[in-house]
């Protein structure tokens, strides 16, 4: 086994702390990363309170993983010690279902092996990424960019990949419409990407004071909701919306301002069942839709475009001993955009 050590919560709602745990040796077909940096996900906190429910402790989070390779089974034929790699929610799947095989991994009939917070195939728990390194299977590890910062690629496995994925399965394209709910870690993401795909890229928010952000990270327009002169100058306009609100709301007016055929993909989840009257979908053949994470097959090309396109996260860098303050002050969103934990200072 594999001395490990980094911070985790030992049982519910307890502030995280210095923990000393160990990894598996590596395997035939591992990969051994040093976690150089890894981003702090709102889910985190969701399952150290264990709002989720099922919640394992003592839990090290963390799921927006970089680092370099130090060590590779036998039989790995795809990294070698030195590389830069990435380990994103998931670290195994059972490889075998009708998902899997299609390389959606995330949607796995078995369920899919969480990178912390799970129970591994030899029934050990997994701990995430707020530690000094991790022991993944090959097929599970992404290759990472030496051109982009490496600080700011950790989102982009979470972050990056949930709102990549619904963009490209819904096609976004040069001169679509495509409009943005929400502008926290998810939504930031959102913009950039349909931003370089060479979408018309409008953001929708209740707050007037986001607009000059919004458009610093490529939107073109900017919407105040609670301006309902503002809503009917969208109306059936938009092909695709992503909404990443987790707030109760009634969706009636937003799916309003899809096209005929247009599409709303949920990537955020409301404590409570979103409003929404069923002749605003009839009258158009809009859709409401929703998206997980990515497969790992979609989340490497996503890390590519990242590369080719120099998009990357914006992001806060944190020592590890201030994650308990970062975790409040995401809870109220006074972040632009993403915690990103340095894990040279654990």
């Amino acid at each position: 086994m594999i001395e490990s050590k980094g911070y985790a919560a030992e049982t519910v709602n307890a502030p995280l702390t210095p923990f000393q745990f160990e990894r598996r040796d590596v395997g035939p077909h591992d990969v051994r990363i040093e976690i150089l940096f890894c981003g702090v996900c709102h889910s985190d906190v969701h399952q150290v309170r264990d709002e989720w429910g099922g919640s394992i402790f003592p839990m090290v989070p963390g799921h927006e993983i970089v680092g370099r390779v130090t060590e590779v089974g036998a039989h790995v034929k795809g990294f070698k010690p030195g590389d830069l790699a990435g380990v994103g929610c998931m670290v195994d799947s059972c490889q075998h279902c009708p998902e899997c095989n299609d390389g959606l991994e995330q949607y796995c009939d078995n369920g899919f092996v969480g990178t912390y917070n799970a129970k591994d195939k030899d029934g050990a728990p997994t701990y995430g990424g707020y530690s000094n390194n991790i022991v993944v299977t090959e097929k599970f590890v992404l290759r990472v960019s030496e051109k982009l910062d490496l600080a700011r690629v950790a989102p982009l496995l979470c972050a990056g990949i949930t709102t990549w994925s619904p963009l490209r399965e819904w096609n976004a394209k040069q001169g679509d419409r495509v409009a943005v709910m929400g502008l926290g870690g998810l939504g930031h993401m959102a913009v950039k990407f349909a931003a370089a795909m060479g979408c018309e890229v409008t953001v929708l928010s209740t707050s007037a004071n986001k607009e000059a952000d919004a458009k610093a990270l490529g939107a073109h327009k900017f919407v105040v909701t609670k301006d309902q002169d503002a809503m009917k100058s969208v109306a059936n306009y938009f092909d695709l919306i992503i909404n990443t609100v987790s707030a109760p709301m009634d969706l009636t007016p937003y799916v309003a301002s899809l096209r005929r055929d247009g599409t709303m993909v949920l990537l955020g989840v409301p404590p409570e069942a979103p409003q929404l009257h069923a002749f605003n979908l009839i009258a158009k053949r809009r859709r409401i839709a929703g998206s997980l994470i990515g497969g790992i097959k979609e989340t490497q090309e996503m890390l590519d475009f990242c590369a080719e396109h120099n998009v990357m996260s914006d992001v806060e860098v944190i020592r590890m001993d201030y994650i308990n303050e970062a975790y409040e002050r995401m809870i109220k969103s006074d972040v632009k955009y993403r915690f990103v934990i340095d894990l040279a200072t654990l």
